[in-house]
């Protein structure tokens, strides 16, 4: 656009050096370049505002798409979660027509075993190896160990 050198840059310097005198060009020089600068960053703003509004188009048009892949995703789950109920309530209908299951056939109690715990290691490597399966209390303890009486 312009079509500024090295040549002319000189010749524009000597003319402000001579016109602005040597005390006010580096006062002017500094004032030009932050003008400049201010410039620049206004340019480099308006520059990211645009590229920003660009990436906000785009977000939107994929946003867009995403929704629409998740609503015929969930059409498809709900056809096929109202195609599983027909199936099932048509299996329903058959099972009533059928002989009529007594409710207590389904009972099933309830073990409690608490007290009994089952570990993870067999109960004849515990005896093999004098692993203690049951509790003593503290007499039946004594009793065991006390030594032999001498006759």
């Amino acid at each position: 656009m312009f079509d500024i050198g090295v040549t002319k840059l000189a010749i524009v310097g000597g003319i402000a050096l001579i016109v602005i005198g040597p005390e006010k060009l580096p006062g002017l020089a500094r004032t030009f370049g932050t003008m400049l600068g201010r410039a620049r960053r206004y340019v480099a703003d308006v520059k990211e505002e645009v590229n920003r509004s660009m990436d906000l188009d785009e977000l939107r048009k994929a946003q867009a798409s995403l929704q629409d892949a998740a609503q015929a995703v969930q059409s498809s789950i709900d056809q096929s979660t109202a195609a599983i109920e027909h199936s099932i309530a048509e299996a329903t209908a058959q099972d009533a027509a059928s002989e009529p299951v007594p409710y207590y056939s389904f009972y099933r109690p309830v073990k409690k075993r608490w007290r009994a715990k089952i570990g993870a290691t067999p109960n004849w490597y515990k005896a093999r190896n004098g692993v203690r399966t049951r509790a003593l209390s503290g007499a039946a303890r004594v009793a065991r160990f006390r030594p032999p009486k001498a006759l």
